[in-house]
């Protein structure tokens, strides 16, 4: 019994720990990614979606974003911000989290394009505007870093 307990521990921490390395934080203040992003020297990648009715914004966070391979990219490349525009009642956000969302789309995101995802400098100069891609993690990570290298 003791042995299938240890097993079983073992075989949860293991699982633990993956979840942990796959995980990216996301922040939801683009003054506060802006400010990570010149104390680490990164670049911002801020994110606009209507997660509850945008397909594209669907398909983007599904396929690429919500994917360990992304989350391993991101971890030493990049600081994520995410401004989410839900429709849904039940999806609601709080006020002050819509207030920053629209405060980062009057900055950014004029058009009112979903998905639109923008590459920012430390100094929160656009460098690049894009959206949804296919072909996953993979290709993603591949057409941010040739994004980046014009810098």
């Amino acid at each position: 019994m003791r042995f299938l307990a240890f097993c079983l521990f073992a075989l949860l921490t293991v699982f633990q720990t993956q979840a942990q390395t796959s995980s990216v934080t996301w922040k939801g203040d683009l003054a506060a990614a802006l400010q990570e992003a010149k104390t680490t020297n990164k670049p911002v990648l801020a994110v606009f979606s209507g997660s509850d009715w945008c397909k594209p914004c669907i398909m983007l966070k599904q396929e690429v974003f919500d994917q360990p391979e992304f989350a391993q990219y991101a971890q030493d490349k990049l600081v994520l911000a995410r401004f989410d525009f839900p429709r849904s009642k039940k999806n609601k956000l709080p006020a002050e989290q819509t207030k920053q969302n629209e405060q980062a789309a009057a900055q950014l995101n004029k058009e009112g394009a979903f998905p639109l995802v923008v590459l920012l400098s430390p100094e929160g100069k656009v460098l690049a505007k894009t959206g949804y891609r296919p072909g996953g993690p993979a290709a993603y990570d591949a057409y941010l870093t040739q994004l980046l290298a014009k810098r």
